[in-house]
């Protein structure tokens, strides 16, 4: 939850920082259009005015000439637009041809501005806000502005360019407008983009609750199922071990065979220092191994006497059926190669699958010498079982025939270090039957 909560207030943090960069950027970019607007349009007006005003009054024949009637006209004119403060009239060769403001510098000639060659070159009008410090300002520069509009537009005729109009105009309007739109724009800008992470923190929030609901719900689910599968676990695992016992049942000569096969093969594989996720499908392996006896008719399992080849052939078949009864069953599937295997010999004549040497499963090899050795050491119906001595000799020969030599040096190993594990629990032979006389 924790976890979740600090997630959330750093995508809050992260969005409001992004948002609002995003912000100052469309914000200042909608004021540079803006201003670049509203210069536009303030050209086009006093271009228009002042074209309208003058032009009939300094062009005639294609050319540019001023008579005295042109500064009573913008004399009126400039009554009716205050924000004009000053109107030159260029010709192309850089002559002032007329002003209304000193007008002992009409006729003299200075150098072109770059806009007013632009103009004049282009026939196209241009605008800017600029300080009035070049020396054909020096008039106007006593008006007593720091900057002011200056527009320059083409005067034509005939489809010509013959000259340039200079308006300067009052800036105070021009600023006055574009600064109540920038407060528009930047107040607009923000509410717009306070609104959008206002819902964007309010849907993230609520996509979160259900997120961490919906987390809650799925870790419950999920606890109970593992609940339900550890039980179900469980009673496979009790089905199984049911189903050893009733082996076991049905031979009560090798009642706790499998206890103490399971008891010897762990003591072995612990001297193997196999590691634990071997351990266990070994300790499974050994209690499960016999479970394919099954499938043998009691008839042939608890027959007091050896037993015929055929039904010789009917006993190895349990290997098989045991290692397909544990993989039906997830938890005991590692077994499977062990049940299947523990009764493969080291020189290949074992059965089912005639393994031989490393090609056997080490756990299987295991069990196959633990099971063989609580088989020489137990009494049956038809023997009894060895001594120590004579088991230990038995276990010997069949090193490297029968038995993989490495687990046979660590059972001897073990047998050194544990005793205790390779005896038969008193309490498991009590209810023994009495031994038969061995039938040919």
């Amino acid at each position: 939850m924790s976890r979740s909560l600090t997630l959330l207030r750093a995508f809050v943090l992260a969005s409001a920082i992004l948002l609002a960069a995003a912000a100052l950027v469309l914000a200042g970019l909608l004021t540079r259009a803006l201003r670049q607007q509203a210069q536009d349009d303030a050209r086009v007006s006093l271009t228009e005015y002042t074209n309208g005003v003058l032009h009939p009054q300094i062009v005639r024949n294609g050319h540019i000439v001023v008579g005295h009637g042109a500064t009573r006209v913008v004399k009126d004119s400039l009554e009716a637009r205050p924000d004009i403060l000053s109107i030159k009239v260029w010709r192309p060769d850089g002559v002032l041809a007329w002003t209304n403001l000193a007008p002992k510098r009409i006729g003299h000639r200075f150098p072109l501005s770059h806009h007013l060659g632009e103009v004049i070159e282009t026939g196209e009008a241009e605008s800017e806000l600029e300080h009035l410090d070049a020396e054909e300002n020096a008039v106007e520069s006593r008006l007593g502005f720091d900057h002011v509009l200056e527009v320059y537009a083409p005067v034509t005729s005939r489809g010509h360019v013959v000259g340039a109009f200079e308006i300067y105009a009052n800036p105070a309007r021009l600023e006055a407008s574009i600064g109540q739109r920038k407060r528009t724009i930047w107040l607009a800008t923000v509410a717009v983009f306070a609104v959008l992470w206002a819902l964007l923190v309010l849907l993230v929030r609520g996509a979160s609750k259900m997120l961490r609901r919906q987390t809650e719900q799925l870790r419950k689910r999920s606890k109970d199922l593992m609940e339900a599968y550890r039980r179900l676990e469980e009673s496979s695992l009790e089905a199984i071990e049911s189903l050893n016992a009733t082996v076991e049942a049905k031979d009560p000569y090798t009642a706790g065979h499998s206890l103490r096969v399971q008891r010897i093969a762990v003591a072995i594989g612990e001297e193997l220092n196999l590691p634990k996720e071997r351990l266990d499908p070994l300790r499974l392996g050994a209690l499960f191994h016999d479970i394919g006896k099954l499938g043998v008719p009691d008839a042939v399992l608890t027959k007091p006497a050896r037993l015929t080849e055929e039904e010789f052939e009917l006993i190895k078949r349990h290997s098989e059926v045991g290692a397909h009864i544990v993989g039906k069953f997830g938890p005991l599937r590692a077994t499977v190669p062990i049940i299947r295997y523990h009764h493969e010999r080291w020189d290949g004549r074992g059965y089912p699958d005639g393994l031989a040497g490393e090609g056997i499963l080490l756990e299987a090899a295991v069990v196959g010498l633990a099971d063989a050795w609580d088989a020489m050491t137990t009494d049956r119906p038809y023997h009894r079982g060895l001594s120590l001595e004579e088991a230990f000799a038995e276990v010997r020969k069949g090193r490297g025939t029968q038995f993989a030599p490495a687990v046979v040096d660590a059972f001897f190993s073990a047998h050194w270090r544990r005793p205790v594990e390779f005896t038969a629990v008193p309490d498991e032979e009590e209810d023994a039957p009495p031994l038969v006389a061995e039938a040919s």
